[in-house]
């Protein structure tokens, strides 16, 4: 049975949710699972839960949670592969992936051959720069093009999850092996929020991360221009405010526009209250700058409502421009307050539109191709075992 470690900057509870366990749970079945991430707290854990999970303190400042990857992972990595006989590192992305590189060449001295499998969700180049002011950005480009490359020289095997995502894999590391297929997405619950009856309400979701990448502050302009036509209109932001300076921007910019109750920020929510809140919304928005294949659109289109989405990375792979959705220029907000009086004006065909997104969701996205991706790559890593 292979062993593989994934590595990569996810946080998780102990227990694990619902949505975390199912994917290891099914990851279980192609080999024994070992996981370095983060811990929701200052507080180290290690526990077991269909994986083993070796977790790592979340500190409060991101330039640390980077230091910790990359001094603590490598060692833990090539613990696992000497103590556990790790044969396979999976990491979440080229940062990761330095941790993971330096964890493969330290074990190829103790005589052990371990294969590096180094993903991208998204486009590692630009997204740190949109989630938050970096002092020294100049410096922080240099160590990121430096340990990205060192993992990709040494990665064995490559994955994608949109095509975006992979033209970049293949420039920066041209002539290795990639296999593309999207990320996990429970999206059960989503499916079956989606069954129920109930009449749509005029809300306009958001769900994410609270970070400028997102590109929230547009949204809120956005639903402002349209707001004094539609009363009864409101905008639900869900999420966590991992940047607390933008999340009081944004507060901030509610007030100035005299959007006070029309306006509410809901703070992260569980799988299946959000899954109620997107049956009772008439559309789902993310004018996000950059993204890979953001699996909240999937879930969005699984309950069955239109999504108005940036036309970046992975999204149009998606999203069909007026037949499933609708796509926009990234921070466009006069064309993403026409999308937004659209589907208020005219909410039967909006209801269409999301039957649609509903129907390609069920044929797209399912823990099958999930798990038959990583049993390619899985595969694919054996032959390089054995050769």
């Amino acid at each position: 049975m292979m062993k593989v470690a994934f590595l990569g900057g996810a946080r998780y509870n102990q227990p694990l949710d619902a949505t975390s366990a199912k994917k290891f749970k099914a990851l279980a079945s192609s080999g024994e699972m070992f996981v370095i991430g983060f811990s929701q707290d200052l507080r180290p854990r290690r526990f077991t839960q269909y994986a083993r999970l070796y977790l790592l303190p979340k500190f409060p400042w991101p330039v640390l949670r980077y230091l910790s990857m990359f001094t603590a992972g490598p060692i833990l990595a090539l613990w696992l592969i000497l103590r556990h006989g790790v044969q396979v590192l999976v990491a979440q992305s080229p940062y990761e992936g330095f941790a993971a590189a330096v964890a493969k060449v330290l074990a190829r001295l103790f005589g052990r051959r371990t294969v590096l499998i180094v993903e991208n969700h998204g486009d590692f180049e630009v997204s740190l720069f949109l989630q938050r002011r970096v002092r020294l950005p100049g410096v922080y480009r240099w160590l990121m093009r430096r340990t990205a490359r060192f993992a990709l020289r040494h990665a064995d095997l490559l994955r994608a999850v949109s095509g975006a995502t992979r033209q970049q894999l293949e420039a920066w590391a041209p002539g290795k092996p990639v296999v593309q297929f999207p990320t996990w997405t429970d999206i059960e619950a989503f499916l079956e929020a989606g069954c129920r009856n109930g009449l749509r309400e005029p809300i306009v979701l958001y769900a994410g991360v609270l970070i400028p990448r997102k590109g929230l502050h547009h949204l809120v302009r956005a639903f402002a221009k349209v707001a004094l036509g539609f009363p009864e209109a409101r905008l639900e932001i869900v999420g966590r405010e991992e940047n607390r300076e933008y999340a009081e921007e944004l507060r901030g910019e509610v007030a100035r526009l005299g959007l006070d109750g029309r306006v509410s920020f809901v703070g992260e929510i569980p799988q299946a209250e959000l899954a109620e809140r997107m049956r009772r919304a008439c559309v789902f928005v993310l004018p996000t700058y950059s993204e890979g294949l953001p699996r909240v659109v999937f879930e969005a289109m699984a309950v069955g409502i239109p999504v108005i989405a940036s036309a970046v990375s992975g999204i149009p792979e998606v999203i069909q421009d007026g037949i499933t959705g609708f796509l926009v220029p990234p921070g466009d907000e006069e064309v993403l307050a026409e999308r937004l009086r659209w589907v208020l004006e005219h909410p039967q065909e909006a209801e269409a539109m999301g039957h649609r997104a509903r129907e390609f969701a069920c044929k797209f996205f399912s823990p099958e191709a999930y798990l038959a991706g990583y049993r390619r790559l899985f595969e694919m890593a054996q032959e390089v075992l054995n050769s």
